[in-house]
């Protein structure tokens, strides 16, 4: 009887779990394309003042001795800026996509175990 009662316990669930996962991968979705969209304006923005502000740096070098200094200043500064990136994009914890899935899941499945003791 227990195990007929924690089947359909699992059978209605079932439908819940389809309609949250539809939501859940909606929503992710949505959220995903917005923030693919703003990285990709940022960074295009990004390049192009850096790149400006660059070549501005080094034509304002031009004709004096540190020229050469201001040109490997400039590179080194953007190998350190690359380092960094790098390090923080390693450090990041990566984002909790379903997350109300999984947990509906983990209660359901604590319901199963305790029906069944």
């Amino acid at each position: 009887m227990r195990w007929r009662n924690v089947g359909r316990f699992c059978a209605q669930r079932v439908a819940d779990y389809g309609e949250l996962f539809r939501i859940e991968l909606a929503e992710t979705k949505t959220r995903l394309l917005h923030e693919v969209i703003v990285l990709i304006a940022l960074a295009v923005g990004a390049l192009f003042t850096l790149s400006f502000l660059c070549i501005a740096i080094i034509v304002s070098a031009w004709g004096t001795p540190y020229f050469l200094s201001v040109v490997w200043g400039v590179a080194a500064t953007w190998l350190v800026v690359t380092i960094v990136a790098f390090l923080v994009l390693r450090a990041q914890r990566p984002g909790q996509s379903f997350q109300t899935l999984q947990q509906e899941l983990q209660r359901d499945v604590e319901s199963v175990k305790e029906a069944i003791k």
